[in-house]
């Protein structure tokens, strides 16, 4: 990986969960959509939602999904919107006026970027699997969370884009390190809507994979590399998710699942912690006690 010139900072996992509280409402402003499955009507960028309210929380945040907005539910910032709002710009926002607005709105998904990388490499950093990639899996996100700590202009001037691909790289040889063990199948394509109920993927290299609404009930995941598979409309009923890899929040819930739904528990300090989303199914036959996704604070 090339190196690039920056401070070396620190960053907890912590740090990289939202916490709507100390935000400014920016994933309710900075981004477009568009009507579709995902959202009820079109939104350019920049352009407050009309579910915001003057404080900046979303008005209908827990209704989202019978309201027609699931896009909005499923979104996560990885913690880069209050650290935007805190940090970045020491804790000034969008409604101070354009001269403050246009660089926050323009280096926020720059930020969740670089925090996503910083998700990913935590937990590589924690398979023992690839302890030869260790030291530099460390020297790697210290240098990611030292971009994280730049400036606004920094952070616009990035090529975060260049810079994903070469922590892609490291990933990558991440993956390969854990999944060594495993004969799992190459599925890094279209599987939309695939019947893979029961399947053995232990070990399956699935990045980027397109997984949406694909029956996954019974599956074995285990040491899957699910980076940036698209797991929306998944029935992960029953599968094994223990020890997936690069698995994120985000994708859980947009999936489907339940109690029997095998999720890895990290210690929430070294390594991410996954939670069961809230509007999954919360109980089973055995009355199991779930661990649920709770809801933000706002949106």
């Amino acid at each position: 990986m090339a190196r690039l010139a920056c401070t070396v900072a620190s960053i907890d996992v912590s740090d990289l969960r939202a916490d709507c509280s100390r935000c400014s409402g920016l994933c309710c402003v900075a981004p477009s959509f568009t009507a579709s499955a995902d959202f009820a009507f079109d939104k350019p960028a920049g352009r407050p939602c009309r579910h915001l309210g003057a404080d900046t929380h979303c008005g209908i945040h827990r209704d989202l999904r019978p309201r027609g907005m699931p896009g909005c539910a499923v979104f996560d910032c990885f913690g880069a919107g209050q650290r935007l709002t805190q940090v970045t710009f020491a804790g000034r926002d969008w409604r101070d006026g354009p001269e403050v607005a246009e660089p926050m709105f323009a280096v926020f998904p720059v930020l969740r970027q670089l925090h996503e990388m910083l998700w990913y490499m935590t937990e590589a950093a924690a398979r023992p699997e690839a302890a030869a990639l260790h030291a530099e899996v460390g020297r790697t996100r210290a240098q990611t969370a030292a971009l994280a700590a730049g400036s606004a202009r920094e952070l616009e001037a990035l090529d975060v884009h260049w810079y994903r691909r070469e922590v892609g790289e490291l990933l990558g040889r991440v993956s390969e390190a854990v999944r060594s063990g495993w004969p799992g199948p190459q599925h890094r394509g279209d599987l939309v809507g695939a019947d893979l109920r029961g399947a053995d993927l232990r070990g399956a290299a699935l990045r980027g994979a397109y997984l949406i609404q694909a029956d996954l009930r019974g599956a074995d995941l285990r040491d899957a590399d699910l980076l940036g598979a698209d797991l929306r409309g998944a029935d992960l009923r029953s599968a094994d998710l223990r020890g997936s890899l690069f698995l994120t929040q985000p994708q859980l819930d947009a999936a489907s699942g339940d109690a029997t739904t095998g999720l890895t528990e990290g210690d929430g300090a070294a390594a991410p912690t996954l939670l069961r989303p809230g509007h999954w199914i919360r109980t089973d036959a055995t009355g199991l006690r779930l661990r649920v996704h709770p809801e933000p604070s706002s949106g």
